[in-house]
């Protein structure tokens, strides 16, 4: 839940890099919370308003963060627009987002895995 909790930290922090697990934990937790919302909201309101309006609040911070993941893989956030190609642009962002991050320093901040942890 803390590496969720970090990233709506980071509310709209498109700089530096985010590991693996920061991005895929707080995908994991997003998932989750849209799935609860909507199952509850469908149960009482049956619109699914709920669910749509939590994903537009963390519609900034799943940007950040997955600009981030992409500047550990020394890529630019703007390579999140290739998902605008349809099948295909999604498959290669997913390939992107699921490699390791590189090991040393680079334009974007140093290597996340060797960062101090944060208290």
């Amino acid at each position: 839940m803390n590496w969720y909790l970090d990233v709506l930290k980071k509310y709209a922090t498109f700089s530096g890099r985010a590991r693996r697990k920061e991005y895929w934990m707080f995908v994991l937790f997003n998932t989750i919370a849209y799935i609860l919302l909507m199952v509850i909201d469908l149960a009482t309101i049956g619109s699914g308003v709920l669910a749509v309006i939590y994903e537009v609040a963390v519609l900034i911070p799943s940007l950040a963060v997955g600009v981030r993941r992409l500047h550990d893989t020394d890529r630019s956030g703007w390579w999140l627009l290739i998902a605008l190609i349809p099948l295909v642009g999604a498959i290669i962002l997913l390939v992107f987002l699921a490699s390791d991050g590189k090991p040393e320093a680079n334009k974007y901040g140093l290597n996340p895995k060797l960062a101090p942890a944060a208290a």
